[in-house]
């Protein structure tokens, strides 16, 4: 499907099943030039395309920076010149062009660890619009019905989740484990993925000990200083749902770059 009802249809799909894509928009041109503007194009992670901008090296300078642009979630606008390949221009036409190149996806939070506060999380990471995967070693908490608010159910060990779920810089990992003895084998294969967040629940107590087995195991003092625990903002939560408001307004405090201070004058 080249035309723009196929890329916006395609757009659509990739938003129901939770998959990036980078969404190529020429917004400007000028002399000759392959494509004009309004021409679009999507670029998928793994480098597959549908539509055009123009093809040949300029289009392949736009797929590289539309890669990019989902491994690290920033939209960029692109301009290229077609006159002196010498100079590193990518044509000879004539022309220039602006292309707006804007990464669309939803952001992934998993929750590992399905009782009552990984339930909470779940239902409130939802409804803040995060795309939402639950994972339990435990199957009867890796369901529908035990959390109706999560997108994909990962029934399975922690250390195994890196090998069936694609964990990116735009996924969020909340761990509301059960203890120390999940955690210790699960953790390492956590720390070796580029994931965005990893947030452990507990004490300080329990972060000192597990931070301390870890260490003795042999992980790496950059890789422990990843983790956040305990895991939260400080609002004195106690409820399931309060304790999810204080994990959320952590994520959010460093999606966007907040601080979490009062706004009170």
């Amino acid at each position: 499907m080249g035309t723009d009802k196929g890329i916006f249809q395609s757009l659509a799909e990739c938003e129901r099943r939770g998959e990036p894509v980078a969404l190529c928009t020429v917004i400007a041109s000028d002399g000759s030039i392959p494509r004009h503007a309004g021409s679009k194009m999507l670029v998928y992670p793994d480098g597959r395309i549908e539509g055009t901008v123009g093809g040949g090296e300029m289009e392949s300078r736009v797929i590289s920076e539309a890669r990019q642009a989902l491994t690290d979630g920033k939209p960029r606008l692109v301009r290229y010149n077609f006159v002196d390949p010498q100079r590193g221009d990518p044509g000879v036409c004539g022309g220039t062009v602006q292309i707006y190149v804007d990464p669309v996806y939803k952001p992934k939070l998993v929750v590992i660890g399905g009782g009552h506060v990984g339930k909470a999380v779940c239902h409130l990471a939802k409804w803040l619009g995060f795309r939402v995967a639950i994972c339990d070693d435990r199957p009867e908490f890796c369901t529908p019905e035990a959390n109706p608010d999560a997108d994909e159910f990962y029934p399975m060990a922690i250390a195994d989740l890196p090998k069936h779920l694609t964990i990116t810089p735009q996924t969020y990992l909340v761990l509301t484990t059960r203890g120390m003895p999940v955690d210790l084998p699960g953790l390492p294969a956590l720390l070796d993925t580029p994931a965005a967040f990893i947030g452990l629940i507990g004490s300080k107590r329990r972060w000192l000990l597990t931070r301390k087995a870890l260490a003795e195991a042999g992980v790496a003092e950059e890789k422990l200083a990843r983790v956040h625990s305990p895991i939260g903002l400080e609002l004195n939560a106690e409820t399931p749902e309060e304790i999810a408001v204080s994990i959320m307004a952590e994520i959010i405090m460093i999606r966007n770059g907040g601080t979490g201070v009062s706004m009170k004058a």
